[in-house]
């Protein structure tokens, strides 16, 4: 088949960059001849498809792009022309690139398949936050003007009218005529779509992938030999891994890690990280950003894992990537993070974390079996099977 792939960016920036990555490697892999259409930005990976790439935005294009540049329009018609797909697979495309492809890929008789990373096409803002703090379905029911009416874009009275705008202009009877399936990661996504007036009949629930062989570890010293799979010995601290922000629930953390004797370790930066080391006590210990091969390591040795959001997660890659080390996760019980493990807690909760982490501290786990059952689970190859009859 040929498979024409679409986000906003095509270099590892975020969860929906890094599953499009790995995607067109799956793909490749199993023959088919793969097409990349994304944003030209100074970090763009090389690829012969970027001569088709349209440009960076500049500040004058951001009130016109979201609704479907002549740009983005005529460079997406030269490549479906050139390229001829038989399958256009959307990401996160709007504001930058627009959903406008979908329409122009169903014009030409062209399957359109649309993973949903976030909310967006539910809520303009797409994280169903009220001005970035509670947790808001207004304008799932169709009317949009609450982005208006609270300011949601950033604060700004400009900024929220464009993404009234464009919810406006995409809306849901316009998206859904030009989509044949949309792929929810979760069944919280897609329940929540279908609550959105989306038709059930085009959603399809298939879980997030990763590359399950950089999870594996080489035999070596100091490390449990003694097993198929081969995992680091644990260590004493549990840790959060994660953007340090209201909506990831770092704050509700730290403050029912400052009630405990445990070593936290904080992999991750953000704009709270000042004010939670402020507050931190002792046991808990910040390493800011780090690369795959660090975190592999600290997350690897961990006893646990916290996942403690205030948002509506869909499939987040932190979950599914600490459970194939070898270690599990106590996750909020919010969004899809609940389909992914069974050890939760009441989100945005203190004390239920502050038990719960109590109780995983003193729980043992069987942790190869724990990396045994997730590296099957979120196997590419156990992924493609069911992608590939969505593309048939």
């Amino acid at each position: 088949m040929k498979i024409l792939l679409a986000n906003k960016f095509y270099y590892r920036r975020g969860g929906d960059c890094i599953y499009m990555l790995n995607l067109e490697k799956l793909l490749k892999a199993h023959g088919h001849e793969v097409a990349v259409f994304a944003m030209d930005y100074p970090e763009s990976l090389d690829t012969p498809w970027k001569k088709y790439f349209p440009k960076n935005m500049s500040k004058l294009m951001a009130f016109t792009r979201p609704f479907g540049s002549h740009e983005v329009k005529s460079k997406f018609k030269k490549l479906l022309d050139d390229f001829k797909p038989d399958v256009v697979h959307l990401n996160n495309v709007h504001t930058q690139l627009s959903p406008v492809m979908a329409e122009l890929a169903q014009q030409r008789g062209i399957k359109v398949v649309w993973t949903l990373h976030d909310y967006k096409l539910l809520c303009p803002r797409y994280d169903c936050l009220k001005n970035g703090n509670t947790i808001c379905e207004t304008c799932f029911k169709g009317d949009k003007k609450a982005c208006l009416d609270n300011k949601c874009m950033k604060g700004s009275k400009l900024a929220s009218f464009i993404g009234f705008k464009e919810a406006i202009v995409w809306n849901r009877e316009r998206l859904e005529a030009s989509t044949d399936v949309f792929i929810c990661p979760s069944q919280f996504m897609a329940d929540k779509m279908v609550q959105g007036g989306f038709s059930k009949s085009k959603m399809r629930t298939l879980c997030n992938f990763i590359d399950v062989e950089k999870c594996k570890y080489a035999p070596a010293d100091g490390m449990d030999n003694t097993n198929p799979i081969v995992l680091p010995k644990k260590e004493d601290y549990y840790c959060f891994i994660g953007r340090l922000s209201h909506e990831k629930g770092a704050k509700t953390l730290i403050e029912a890690a400052n009630q405990l004797p445990y070593k936290l370790v904080i992999i991750g930066g953000g704009p709270l990280m000042d004010e939670l080391k402020s507050v931190a006590h002792t046991n808990i210990e910040f390493v800011g950003f780090k690369q795959w091969d660090d975190i592999k390591q600290l997350v690897g040795k961990a006893r646990f894992s916290v996942i403690p959001s205030e948002w509506y997660e869909n499939n987040p890659l932190s979950v599914i990537e600490a459970q194939c080390l070898g270690t599990p996760v106590l996750g909020a019980n919010i969004g899809g993070i609940s389909e992914l493990t069974d050890y939760t807690f009441s989100s945005g909760n203190i004390a239920d974390l502050k038990t719960k982490i109590e109780k995983m501290w003193n729980s043992e786990f069987d942790y190869q079996q724990i990396a045994s059952d997730a590296q099957h689970r979120y196997d590419a190859e156990t992924y493609y099977d069911k992608l590939i009859n969505i593309y048939k």
